[in-house]
């Protein structure tokens, strides 16, 4: 009679056969039981991969976010002359949203997204070691871009103001000795200091809230990814794939 080999332990064909020393387990010739089968959703491994995959995915759309936030910024009345002329504010021409939560977190994020297919226990817990060291180093820069963004926040736009010896161009609402950072609460500066760019204070406040938010919601992801990837090096893959369960009384 033909037999078949499944899990390491032969098969009976055409019904469920016992195991010979344990009268309490048997093998399911039926995959018709995702619990006797080990269905692939019961699979840490397989979850772990998701994940992966979700992050990588939703890493990518906010980097797109950053990036968008971060060009704008450089481009107050969307004009590039303040840009060329050196008066856009220093936080946004650092350009982190485009090199730090951009470009950085995407190379994380296609490392991710690649991951996610690879196959077999050793070389799936050698990559989940690599996305572990990615993810770190995606936090670090997405933080990065976080904190300069909620700095150049705080700081104020670098635009033309009145002086006592006339309009001269610097950042005329960063906080002081005798002045804090008052002006994001009391609209009225919003519109009066500045004369150039105009409504760069509310442009300033509206990029830089989206491009902090977002880098920091990327270092949240992170930081999640993290643990999610050192679950992946602990419990590997194919844990599910067992096939033995026990009979039903």
């Amino acid at each position: 009679m033909p037999m078949e080999r499944e899990t390491g332990l032969f098969l009976h064909p055409y019904k469920d056969v016992h195991v010979g020393a344990c009268p309490n387990i048997y093998i399911s010739g039926s995959s018709s039981d995702p619990l006797r089968r080990g269905h692939p959703s019961n699979d840490p491994g397989m979850c772990v991969s998701r994940c992966l995959r979700c992050v990588g995915v939703a890493l990518v759309a906010l980097a797109t976010v950053c990036a968008v936030a971060n060009v704008l910024l450089l481009l107050p009345e969307l004009k590039v002359h303040f840009l060329l002329e050196g008066h856009v504010t220093r936080e946004a021409s650092w350009a982190t949203g485009l090199w730090s939560s951009g470009l950085l977190v995407v190379l994380g994020a296609r490392a991710f997204l690649q991951s996610s297919h690879t196959a077999g226990c050793c070389a799936f817990r050698t990559q989940m070691l690599r996305q572990a060291l990615y993810s770190c180093a995606c936090l670090l820069s997405s933080a990065f871009c976080c904190l300069v963004s909620f700095t150049g926040l705080v700081q104020g736009p670098h635009c033309l103001y009145n002086t006592t010896s006339g309009p001269a161009w610097g950042v005329p609402l960063q906080p002081t000795a005798d002045r804090d950072a008052g002006y994001l609460y009391n609209r009225s500066l919003w519109s009066g200091v500045c004369l150039e760019p105009k409504s760069v204070v509310q442009w300033n406040v509206i990029l830089f809230s989206i491009l902090g938010g977002a880098s920091g919601l990327q270092a949240l992801l992170c930081a999640a990814n993290v643990i999610n990837t050192l679950l992946g090096v602990v419990l590997g893959r194919g844990v599910g794939n067992n096939k033995v369960g026990p009979v039903s009384v």
